[in-house]
């Protein structure tokens, strides 16, 4: 079943109690809070007292995506936000399987996150490891950036490698998702769906209709 995951860093923030009560009345599977350290990307967001913070405030689980160097750090602080799930880049990553065994220690489900550039077979080591593989479709860091079609074949030859197996991870995608980019990857759609302003932030005080279009429009639900 194809699952949709909020980017809360695109919610309002001064109002961020009421967007938690309207995204989990709309059945938002997950909430992707993007952690950036302003060197692995040009950016800064999300600390661990807000995250922490966040997971008492909504039943919604979290799925804390690292976009930062030295994720082992990263993973000890987060780590007390109780996220479902933890995705690091393979890019950033000294030790893979290091890094992977920190997540799962924890209790906490391992993901590993791939940049458009990267060549996808980079991550085929790992794929009996991780429970969830996060194909941006864009360079992380700064959203509203225009999605990367040629990412749609790195989809395809993913999905052609897990296809076979009964552990295989689950495919989220982040960067620009909206109906029309799904459209495009209707041939080989992915597990995970993470929208942003566009697609559902901007939808304000619908967001039950924003995530359910989108599912009925693409023919994922």
């Amino acid at each position: 079943m194809k699952q949709i995951a909020a980017s809360i860093m695109c919610a309002d923030q001064f109002h961020l109690a009421e967007e938690l009560k309207q995204l989990e009345a709309a059945g938002i599977e997950l909430l992707h809070c993007d952690v950036m350290d302003g060197i692995y990307v040009n950016n800064l967001a999300l600390g661990p007292e807000y995250l922490k913070a966040l997971r008492l405030e909504t039943s919604i689980p979290l799925d804390i995506h690292l976009a930062t160097v030295t994720p082992l750090k990263y993973i000890d602080m987060f780590q007390v936000a109780r996220p479902e799930y933890i995705s690091f880049h393979v890019e950033a990553a000294d030790d893979v399987m290091e890094v992977i065994s920190k997540i799962k220690s924890y209790n906490i489900k391992p993901s590993i996150a791939i940049n458009p550039e990267t060549p996808v077979e980079a991550i085929f080591p790992y794929l009996d490891y991780v429970n969830m593989v996060l194909v941006m479709t864009v360079n992380p860091g700064f959203a509203g950036q225009e999605f990367r079609q040629d990412v749609i074949t790195k989809i395809a030859i993913l999905k052609e490698k897990i296809k076979d197996n009964p552990y295989a991870p689950l495919i989220e995608v982040d960067g620009n998702i909206n109906s029309h980019t799904v459209s495009l990857m209707r041939d080989s759609l992915p597990d995970v769906f993470v929208l942003g302003t566009s697609a559902l932030f901007h939808q304000k005080d619908n967001y039950d209709y924003a995530a359910r279009s989108l599912k009925i429009w693409s023919e994922i639900d």
